[in-house]
């Protein structure tokens, strides 16, 4: 019979409270299974070896609790936490469910929407701290619009830029320690949603007063809606030194968010994510050592005991994938073949050290008497190095 790894603490799995207690309950049907106690949530993710719990404002303490309500709903979740070492990683705010949000929460065109949003995200920021979150993230889910003549955009940006940076400066004047992760998506609630892909959100951070305590929480299925590739798309938040945290799920092409477990809807893609996230870049450079946090959802068609199953897959696949990711890289095949695709090669600047402009474009070899013909006779063998990764991928090596 196969191995299957078991995780453990060491390999930071944690999932978001919502992901998990998810009722099933979508737009064409009501709730198929009943919501878990946050505290019995704790309890199973220490028994299936998680190591830490995300969550936002509402999964925890429901909208509109009393002050009384929110005291006995933390002191039995940290209690919980305390005796299971269960780490509260990240927390996020949800600016999106109740229908004040209905034209978002910064970026609503009713200015009082756009303060109790404020109000409600710096609440959540404190309550963050006090859990010991490093990571605040921020999807703005309902930042967005359905017709390009109901939003002034220059401004609805404006106002977004001027949301993120109070945040942060707030973050910055409690000595928090915290830092914000803004989490891209193309659609969905929205019609189109403002940042949607990791190089939106890039720029827009590039513009904020607090940049330096602002990066990215790229997920596989949104960059995916946006048929984009997540690899590439955290290999630049990395490049940028801007990834902050990760959102591992699963996805199948271009249509809605279907939040599947890690693994189940691009496999090679997943592959690429785990091999990059495990063993760097080829030629060396930033490396993520942040948390693995799945967001997804358990299919409407599992039951109670099953939810606890699919939760176990994520970090099943993770770990499946980790061990065929470090066997490709170690295996001299492969190295020889990534040697003669030239992957080696890119890491080395195309002007020699030192070499000025001048001296390049004064080297007739270079461009003048090149033989672009010969040049282009290289073949690369891309090919045949994927190939060797599906096959370590499927087993076969």
């Amino acid at each position: 019979m196969a191995r299957i790894p078991t995780p453990s603490a060491a390999d930071k799995f944690s999932f978001g409270l919502w992901t998990v207690d998810w009722t099933g309950q979508d737009q064409f049907g009501s709730a198929a299974r009943p919501r878990f106690d946050p505290v019995e949530v704790v309890w199973k993710l220490k028994e299936i070896g998680a190591w830490g719990i995300t969550f936002h404002d509402d999964d925890l303490i429901p909208f509109g609790s009393s002050p009384g309500e929110r005291d006995a709903i933390l002191a039995r979740f940290t209690k919980a936490l305390d005796e299971t070492g269960i780490v509260v990683e990240m927390v996020t705010t949800n600016t999106f469910s109740h229908p004040i949000f209905k034209d978002g929460a910064f970026t609503s065109n009713d200015r009082r929407v756009r303060r109790f949003g404020l109000a409600k995200v710096l609440a959540n920021v404190d309550l963050a701290a006090e859990l010991g979150a490093e990571t605040f993230v921020m999807w703005g889910g309902r930042e967005g619009a359905e017709y390009d003549t109901s939003k002034d955009y220059f401004a609805a940006l404006s106002r977004y830029a001027e949301g993120i940076d109070t945040v942060a400066a707030y973050i910055k004047d409690k000595g928090y320690g915290l830092k914000i992760a803004l989490e891209p998506k193309p659609n969905e609630p929205r019609g189109d949603i403002l940042l949607p892909t990791v190089g939106h959100a890039l720029a827009f951070i590039e513009r904020l007063e607090h940049k330096d305590i602002v990066g990215l929480n790229p997920e596989v299925g949104h960059e995916q809606m946006a048929c984009l590739n997540y690899t590439a798309g955290i290999a630049q938040a990395l490049w940028a030194g801007k990834l902050f945290h990760i959102d591992l799920n699963g996805q199948k092409s271009i249509k809605f968010d279907q939040d599947l477990v890690f693994g189940h809807g691009d496999l090679l893609s997943a592959f690429g994510t785990v091999d990059l996230l495990e063993n760097g870049f080829p030629g060396g450079g930033p490396r993520y050592d942040g948390p693995r946090h799945f967001d997804y959802k358990p299919s409407r068609t599992e039951d109670p005991a099953q939810v606890w199953q699919t939760a176990g897959a994520n970090m099943e696949m993770y770990l499946l994938l980790k061990e065929r990711a470090v066997a490709f890289r170690a295996d001299p095949a492969v190295r020889e073949a990534v040697e003669r695709a030239g992957v080696t090669e890119l890491g080395e600047p195309t002007l020699a050290p030192g070499e000025t402009l001048a001296e390049f474009l004064a080297d007739p070899t270079v461009y003048r008497q090149a033989d672009p013909a010969a040049l282009a006779e290289r073949g690369y063998g891309f090919v045949q190095l994927n190939q060797l990764a599906i096959e370590f991928l499927m087993g076969a090596r």
